[in-house]
């Protein structure tokens, strides 16, 4: 019949392992606070479609475009005349915004003209163009 050794205690501790140890059973009010936060963390789902959202504004000549249209409306051509690209790179990039309900436009005659979609996009532009200013 084998014998069973005791464990051998090791004498080094992971930083994993010391907050480990920290994290002793939690009081009932802390399991009440815990639990409260369950019903406010965003759901898989959502935060994969956040992600892209994020990820799509992770472009420079996209965000560049939407610097534009926080200023003003502005066709293909004056977009593209303002950042030095073709229309056509304009145009790839205002279909990938517009797939992402970023901006949205409008025809007059035989120009198309993009703006932002609303005051949401607004607003996170310049919320963090305006972190970024403060961090500097």
């Amino acid at each position: 019949m084998p014998v069973e050794l005791p464990a051998q205690k090791t004498t080094t501790t992971s930083i994993q392992d010391s907050e480990t140890l920290n994290c002793h059973p939690p009081h009932p009010v802390e399991i009440e606070r815990i639990g409260s936060f369950q019903s406010q963390i965003i759901s898989t789902e959502k935060a994969q479609r956040m992600a892209e959202f994020f990820s799509l504004l992770g472009d420079t000549n996209r965000l560049r475009i939407v610097s534009l249209l926080a200023i003003a409306e502005l066709c293909v051509c004056d977009i593209a005349a303002s950042l030095d690209m073709s229309e056509s790179a304009v145009s790839h990039q205002l279909r990938t915004l517009k797939a992402m309900r970023l901006v949205r436009y409008h025809k007059q005659g035989r120009k198309v003209y993009y703006r932002l979609q609303d005051h949401h996009v607004l607003d996170l532009y310049r919320s963090v163009a305006e972190h970024l200013d403060e961090t500097e």
